[in-house]
């Protein structure tokens, strides 16, 4: 139902910045819960930070402070505001769309690199 593609992914160094992009097809997008998630090498995927249709955002512990979620409902488009990255933070970073944040309807993207290293 929704198409999901991500971008802006790539290599950086410790303490530097990347904005990930997510945009989506279809219609409807302003029912849709947004999330990024990450799997590590190695790891389960993770909830990164959500932002449900009415704005409302959370993160993981581990990045709180140094990442943001926001979404353009007008552009079917959500991002992630990544600063101050670290190593750990290096992952395959997907796009999620839960249409009422209903996990079990939702969409993915194909995902998009994070490498952060010296």
């Amino acid at each position: 139902q929704v198409q999901l593609v991500e971008t802006g992914g790539g290599l950086v160094q410790p303490g530097g910045s990347l904005r990930l992009s997510c945009t989506s097809s279809g219609t409807f997008f302003s029912i849709y819960t947004m999330a990024w998630y990450r799997r590590a090498p190695g790891k389960e995927r993770d909830l990164v930070a959500v932002i449900t249709n009415s704005g409302s955002t959370n993160y993981a512990d581990s990045v709180k402070g140094r990442f943001t979620i926001s979404r353009d409902n007008a552009k079917k488009q959500v991002f992630l505001q990544m600063n101050d990255l670290k190593p750990d933070d290096t992952a395959v970073y997907y796009c999620n769309a839960a249409p009422y944040g209903l996990q079990s309807q939702a969409s993915w993207g194909q995902g998009t690199q994070v490498t952060v290293s010296s």
